[in-house]
């Protein structure tokens, strides 16, 4: 009778749990659903209200958008910004936080300290320096400044550094010296491996930022041909001759969201992996 009553117990909770489940979903799935309808329909229609029935402006919204420049180029562009830069930074930052965790070495915890003061100072701060860098050195109107700053991600040295240190097993890194082995030969064969999930983490997070990416491609590129696609939709809803075609907006914006959205479901299973990831075993 107590385990009959115990089960129904757990039965209730457990259904109220996966009801409340299921309406934080849909909640969190309303906007993605807005957008998708909105871009289906004329600017008029989305101003006179919020509806769930599509509209048949989508050929109208597509020709708008083609004739004031190539959407899929934009789309080529962005993926040229954030391909590079997501693998840049997720491999160097995972070397340096390896050599960080791994090494023990004279001015270790200095570097390590330098790195969480460069974490708390805003980077629009130095957007100014940057630029007067990036125009010394003729890299403006390129992609090399929206890419190779990536290498530096202080961010995510931290967070990997921590993810080593707890996940790493010094043991292991001894036994493979003791084989022969080199140290980038452990850092490729050993670390990565251990520590893959938590580097597929940051890897979408910074694609999803690279991807989206607005202020700094602005800044730095001056060819519409180069534009990136945030780039674009900004210069679309800037034009004097569409401005209040919003649903090209949406319709450029749903396209936009289409390589994250693979993205992330690809890889979002390494981002439970990261976080229930244990200590090695001895």
């Amino acid at each position: 009778m107590l385990k009959a009553k115990h089960t129904f117990g757990y039965n209730v909770v457990k259904t109220i749990l996966y009801v409340l489940l299921t309406i934080l979903a849909v909640i969190c799935l309303l906007p993605f659903l807005m957008m998708v309808v909105n871009a289906t329909r004329t600017s008029d229609e989305i101003v006179k209200g919020f509806t769930l029935i599509p509209g048949t402006a989508l050929a109208h919204n597509w020709a708008v958008v083609f004739d004031y420049f190539n959407l899929f180029k934009g789309m080529l562009n962005s993926l040229i910004v954030a391909a590079p830069a997501t693998l840049l930074g997720a491999y160097f930052p995972a070397m340096a936080a390896f050599g960080l965790a791994c090494y023990k070495f004279k001015g270790n915890n200095t570097i390590f300290w330098v790195i969480l003061i460069f974490m708390m100072i805003p980077g629009t701060l130095s957007l100014i320096g940057f630029y007067q860098l990036c125009s010394a050195l003729h890299m403006t109107n390129t992609y090399y400044p929206l890419i190779l700053p990536a290498i530096a991600g202080t961010g995510t040295v931290f967070f990997l550094r921590q993810y080593i240190i707890s996940s790493l097993s010094p043991s292991l890194l001894e036994a493979a010296r003791i084989d022969g082995a080199s140290e980038m030969y452990m850092f490729h064969r050993i670390a990565i491996p251990i520590v893959f999930p938590a580097i597929a983490t940051f890897s979408i997070m910074g694609f999803i930022g690279n991807w989206n990416s607005y202020l700094l491609p602005m800044i730095i590129l001056n060819d519409p041909k180069k534009y990136t696609l945030p780039v674009q939709v900004v210069s679309l809803r800037a034009s004097t001759d569409i401005t209040e075609n919003y649903g090209a907006i949406y319709l450029c914006i749903a396209i936009s969201m289409i390589p994250i959205i693979l993205v992330f479901i690809t890889f979002s299973k390494y981002i439970i992996s990261s976080v229930s990831a244990g200590a090695v075993k001895e």
